[in-house]
């Protein structure tokens, strides 16, 4: 058995803590830092994802993780010269692997602060400076280069936790795990999420684009290593939306498509042009942002409070125009990890801008919620494959 031990589990107070194994060596290896129990979760789940995403596509994966669900999920795809301005990327050479990251950061840059990385591919020098400006825990990789290792070294004082993972490690195929004393044995979730999956089209819109389709792909993977309930906005081969661990499938879509209205108002000609201070630090400028999209910015221009952030009082953005640029969002993508049971999630998704739709189907109301994206033109696909995770 080898096993590696743990400062403390979920909280302080429970101890003792470790990862081991009973059979073989651990496939993983600490190159800096000292992870904890909660980062592991992160950095193993997040792993299974970006692992599985490049294996499907051949495209560079990366993914932000934070308390086992993915802020954000991305392919290696260049940026345009505004995402690498709303994503804080302005000249920076930027390698694949480095897009995915970036892109995977961007997503949600909110919820990312702290986040656990996760790449696909050996981390080079370009993606290991773009974490080092960044609020993070840790990062997973199937290795570093040498230069990239040394800047990931020097972050946080030096305890930046980096994780090398063998990329050639198969777990076994039953799992286990104890809650209240009680084990859990179940087969691990191998299901192949391909193409294949996407043949059952059942709207009277059919047309399916190969940019929809690699959407898809990258929705059901995100959903398969997301906390359930679970439904995720794609866009352009990354997340723009991801809502997680809701009770209700209605208020998972809700959560993600806000998410996604703010990933699209991080755009707008206003939020492009604000006047920040040179010296602000950039989490500081992602919650100046969320507040500026937000209705709370009415108070702050109020208070005076703008000063601390911007050299200029900026001109806020009315109810009316983020309604009229949400409006101009399409050719988003909605995946759920189970069937939507009404149309409602279907009208909340088309108002964050969804062309087309992936999930299971099976419910009782399916022909109302086809009927509903029939009202909209929206293609959606069964898969007749739930994808729970716990």
């Amino acid at each position: 058995m080898t096993e590696l031990e743990l400062k403390y589990g979920c909280n302080p107070n429970q101890k003792p803590a470790r990862i081991f194994m009973e059979d073989g060596a651990l496939p993983i290896r600490v190159r800096n830092g000292k992870p904890g129990y909660i980062n592991f979760l992160d950095a193993f789940n997040a792993w299974q994802l970006v692992k599985e995403l490049k294996a499907v596509t051949g495209l560079p994966a990366a993914a932000s993780f934070k308390h086992v669900s993915p802020a954000g999920a991305a392919l290696g795809l260049p940026l345009s010269d505004v995402e690498k301005k709303i994503y804080f990327a302005e000249g920076m050479a930027l390698s694949p692997i480095a897009c995915a990251y970036v892109r995977a950061r961007g997503a949600d840059r909110l919820c990312s602060y702290g986040d656990w990385a996760a790449l696909s591919d050996v981390c080079d020098e370009q993606t290991a400076s773009f974490l080092a400006l960044e609020v993070s825990d840790g990062v997973i990789a199937p290795g570093y280069t040498p230069a990239a290792l040394e800047i990931l070294k020097s972050k946080r004082k030096g305890s930046y936790n980096v994780v090398e993972i063998d990329p050639d490690y198969t777990p076994k195929p039953l799992e286990h795990k104890d809650v209240y004393g009680i084990t859990f044995e179940q087969g691990r979730n191998d299901f192949k999420i391909d193409d294949t999956l996407l043949n059952h089209v059942v709207t009277a819109c059919t047309t399916l684009p190969e940019h929809a389709r690699r959407d898809m792909i990258l929705a059901l993977i995100t959903l398969k290593y997301t906390q359930s309930n679970s439904v995720c906005y794609v866009k352009d081969g990354q997340t723009i939306g991801v809502g997680a661990g809701q009770q209700s499938r209605i208020h998972c879509t809700r959560l993600a498509g806000g998410k996604a209205d703010n990933w699209l108002l991080r755009q707008h000609p206003k939020v492009l042009a604000l006047p920040f201070l040179p010296d602000i630090r950039r989490p500081d400028r992602d919650n100046a942002i969320d507040i500026f999209t937000s209705d709370e910015y009415e108070d702050i221009l109020a208070d005076g409070a703008w000063q601390q952030t911007f050299t200029a009082r900026p001109e806020a953005l009315t109810a009316q125009e983020r309604q009229d640029w949400i409006a101009r969002q399409n050719g988003v993508t909605v995946g759920s990890d189970a069937f939507f049971p009404f149309g409602d999630n279907v009208e909340r998704a088309r108002k964050s801008g969804a062309s087309y739709i992936v999930q299971p189907g099976g419910s009782i109301r399916d022909d109302h919620v086809i009927a509903t994206c029939d009202k909209y033109g929206i293609v959606m696909a069964f898969t007749g494959m739930r994808l729970f995770h716990h």
